[in-house]
């Protein structure tokens, strides 16, 4: 009769994941068995925990993980999956302009084409892409991305419901589902964890190995990326937060766009669609603005002022318009995030281009409460 070898549970565990890593099956196991002089029967005891199904071992994964996956199939999700159009509401203040027409093409192609849009901030590249596919009544699902922002905030994970484990499908797998539109919203403040989207940028889709199941990605499926920088980081130390992308991450976006600020003409007509909306009639107004944003950009771009009036600020502006009813506070309180040289220098230069400003009264308005 032959001698077995006696096998300690921790001994045998060592042994199949040193041969054969931590995923094995029935036949790994007789062949462990045979090389190691002991029965089949007592090794598979040894095991039993981490059966995920016949013939198949995983020493990552136990039985009791095993039954949470399986039970979470039958649970409610933790947000039951969005049902309702997520395509993005039309805008009526909206102007096409710079690259508009070229990321409408790629949307409306249904080519899967990862898409990277850089640019100065508040010049409308969010909503450049909300209104195309808007335009073409495509479904948007937009993630802010942030430093923090990990595998499970993007494609999904387990959540506590009524004491039950549930699997929750996280933004891009929703939108790998449904072909829409996925938006990477200030991508260049992520972090390396955002590489687990590496696959879906490849348009290979997903694994989920938590739950054993592979997302194909629906025709009409895309990536599109927004972000101040084109990912090597702020330099000038203008955007505090946005880090150096992965080299091979930026290179699964075939193109990238340099998103500029609109030329006057369509920036006025922005300012005129939203003073129309909001119930102020001043054209001038309006125009002057502009004019005042447009030296002071020029200025930026020359080196001599560190700061810059963006379009998103002009539009602020015009609000305030609406709401106080006088330019010189709407103005001196939409200036009042900018350091007090910068906020002087950009109010008097206002009082130039417009000569019905009064600057005087524009710092009484900004700093003072009415009584």
């Amino acid at each position: 009769m032959a001698f077995e070898l006696k096998m300690t549970e921790q001994q045998a565990i060592d042994g199949l994941r040193s041969t054969y890593g931590t995923e094995f099956t029935a036949a790994d196991v007789r062949a462990f068995c045979a090389m190691n002089n002991i029965g089949y029967q007592t090794v598979t005891k040894k095991i039993q925990k981490y059966k995920v199904s016949k013939g198949k071992w995983n020493l990552e994964v136990t039985t009791k993980v095993v039954e949470d996956i399986e039970r979470s199939f039958n649970a409610p999700a933790v947000e039951p999956e969005v049902v309702e159009n997520l395509v993005p509401d039309a805008d009526n203040t909206f102007i096409k302009f710079g690259n508009f027409n070229d990321i409408k093409n790629i949307i409306k192609s249904k080519i899967f084409y990862p898409t990277f849009i850089t640019g100065l901030s508040g010049n409308g590249k969010t909503m450049g892409v909300e209104q195309a596919c808007s335009q073409l009544n495509r479904e948007l699902i937009r993630v802010n991305i942030t430093i923090e922002t990990d595998e499970d905030d993007l494609i999904g994970g387990f959540r506590l419901v009524d004491g039950a484990t549930v699997w929750h499908d996280g933004p891009v797998i929703q939108a790998l589902n449904r072909g829409a539109v996925l938006l990477l919203d200030e991508i260049d403040l992520a972090s390396n964890k955002i590489l687990c989207l590496q696959p879906i940028l490849e348009g290979k889709g997903v694994f989920l190995k938590k739950v054993g199941r592979f997302v194909q990605p629906t025709k009409g499926f895309n990536v599109i990326a927004t972000a101040n920088t084109k990912g090597k980081g702020s330099d000038d130390g203008r955007f505090i937060g946005t880090n150096v992308l992965n080299e091979a991450f930026l290179e699964r976006f075939p193109v990238t766009f340099e998103q500029e600020y609109p030329a006057p003409t369509s920036e006025q007509k922005i300012l005129m669609n939203v003073a129309d909306t909001v119930g102020v009639k001043d054209e001038d107004f309006c125009k002057r603005l502009v004019d005042w944003a447009d030296i002071i950009r020029k200025t930026f771009y020359d080196g001599g002022v560190e700061e810059i009036i963006s379009t998103r600020r002009l539009v602020h502006i015009v609000r305030a318009y609406a709401i106080f009813g006088k330019k010189e506070k709407a103005i001196g309180v939409c200036v009042n995030r900018f350091d007090d040289d910068t906020k002087q220098s950009f109010m008097e230069l206002y009082d130039k281009v417009d000569a019905d400003f009064d600057f005087s009264k524009a710092e009484d308005e900004a700093y003072q409460e009415d009584v």
